[in-house]
């Protein structure tokens, strides 16, 4: 029933990687954006990736430039978000997001373009 569930994430080392997955239920995730969020404790809760519902047009945070790429399979209702060189400062729980189908989110790192959310994903990065 109109569910995002996130999973991937686990305890890595500095300089690692991990791939967080987000499938969709109830639901199809053609014609939908679909964006990326982490909050970590005692922070709010920020934008790091999102993808146009083609998969077209990607957007980054400026703290995850060239470590991070989003990516989608909307045959398999997935979106991807390959995490490499990992630092401590990107722990936190990760969450993905969608809009309803049919519409645009003009700022694809703004929580507020979003209309469904996952559960989150755990990621810690510590030696």
């Amino acid at each position: 029933q109109l569910q995002l569930v996130e999973s991937g994430g686990g305890l890595v080392q500095p300089g690692g990687s991990l791939r967080l997955s987000c499938a969709a239920s109830g639901f199809t995730l053609d014609y939908v954006a679909l964006g990326w969020f982490r909050q970590a404790p005692g922070k709010e809760r920020e934008g790091v990736s999102c993808i146009s519902s083609r998969g077209r047009g990607t957007d980054y945070a400026d703290s995850v430039k060239g470590r991070f790429i989003i990516s989608r399979d909307n045959a398999k209702n997935t979106v991807y978000l390959q995490m490499n060189s990992l630092k401590p400062e990107d722990t936190a729980v990760y969450y993905c997001a969608a809009t309803k189908p049919f519409r645009s989110a003009r700022n694809g790192l703004e929580g507020g373009e979003y209309d469904y959310w996952g559960q989150g994903t755990q990621v810690t990065v510590s030696s």
